[in-house]
């Protein structure tokens, strides 16, 4: 008669399961990238709550807010939504203004948006060359962005100064430098949506929310049940960003290094392709604006 425990260890699930722990079992280097997330979200945290030094991350909490409001006007336009405007405050508030489209989808798509952005870059943390992917889709969100946020000053100073810092750290390092810095965004989206839900919706800390708007157009839940169910969705895209980062992206960090000096490489690699220099990109970024500016004024 057959071992009953050896049966079960060889059925297609147990398989299955053994070559997913292989998967998610990190190696050295992204050990140290589970590490560095860590140690953000310690520090977000602690720098989240003290008001002196929250204005370290001050930028970076405006940041988020785009990210939220970006994921409106996203949906709005997957909808059919004219979007007239998008505004950020220096109070961390932020505001879509649109016309159409609809609301069922258009309301979640800011919580649910951010958070499924914050888990693509935490994904793409785990590996320069898709850290430089990244960064370069999120420049053209960022224009978008800058269309739609075309009178709102705040907006325009912030999505500079975080195109600068991403033009800065991709020439740090081999672009080492860029991965930890998207990753730190994705960490900092994700604990936004995170504590954000919490403060609007579960804590009742505003009138107003995007949840309590939902829950008028709905009606079969109260806001704070929707708080909760958009706040198990963002652990849910919290996780998954960190588990496809370490499915995916298994090199080391000597292995990063040698790919991405194939790919958009750093001024003085030595690889076969053309060189980036940091003056033109500078140059074609500033020309951008000044294009735009133009066209606003």
């Amino acid at each position: 008669m057959p071992n009953l425990h050896t049966s079960l260890a060889n059925t297609p699930y147990m398989n299955y399961a053994r070559d997913f722990q292989t998967q998610v079992t990190p190696n050295d280097t992204q050990r140290t990238t589970l590490i560095v997330a860590g140690v953000y979200i310690l520090v977000i945290g602690l720098l989240w709550h003290i008001p002196v030094l929250s204005w370290i991350i001050y930028p970076f909490k405006l940041l988020t807010v785009g990210f939220h409001e970006m994921s409106h006007a996203i949906m709005g336009v997957l909808t059919c939504a004219r979007i007239h405007s998008i505004e950020l405050d220096p109070d961390e508030g932020g505001s879509t203004r649109m016309s159409g489209g609809i609301q069922w989808l258009t309301l979640p798509a800011g919580y649910l948006g951010s958070s499924f952005i914050g888990a693509c870059l935490i994904a793409c943390g785990f590996n320069t060359n898709a850290s430089k992917v990244a960064s370069i889709v999120l420049a053209v969100f960022f224009l978008f962005t800058l269309w739609w946020a075309r009178r709102n000053l705040l907006t325009w100073a912030l999505i500079l100064g975080m195109s600068g810092l991403v033009v800065l750290f991709w020439f740090v390092g081999g672009g080492v430098a860029l991965r930890f810095f998207v990753l730190f965004i994705g960490v900092m989206s994700c604990m936004y949506v995170l504590w954000d839900v919490i403060d609007d919706t579960i804590a009742r800390k505003v009138n107003e929310s995007d949840a309590s708007a939902f829950a008028k157009i709905c009606g079969c839940f109260p806001s704070r049940v929707w708080g909760v169910i958009w706040l198990i969705q963002a652990f849910i895209f919290f996780a998954l960003g960190v588990i496809v980062g370490l499915v995916a992206f298994k090199q080391s960090a000597a292995q990063q290094k040698a790919d991405s000096s194939h790919f958009l490489p750093v001024p003085g690699s030595h690889s076969g392709t053309l060189p980036i220099e940091p003056g033109a990109l500078l140059a074609t970024l500033a020309t951008i604006g000044i294009v735009k500016l133009a066209a606003f004024i």
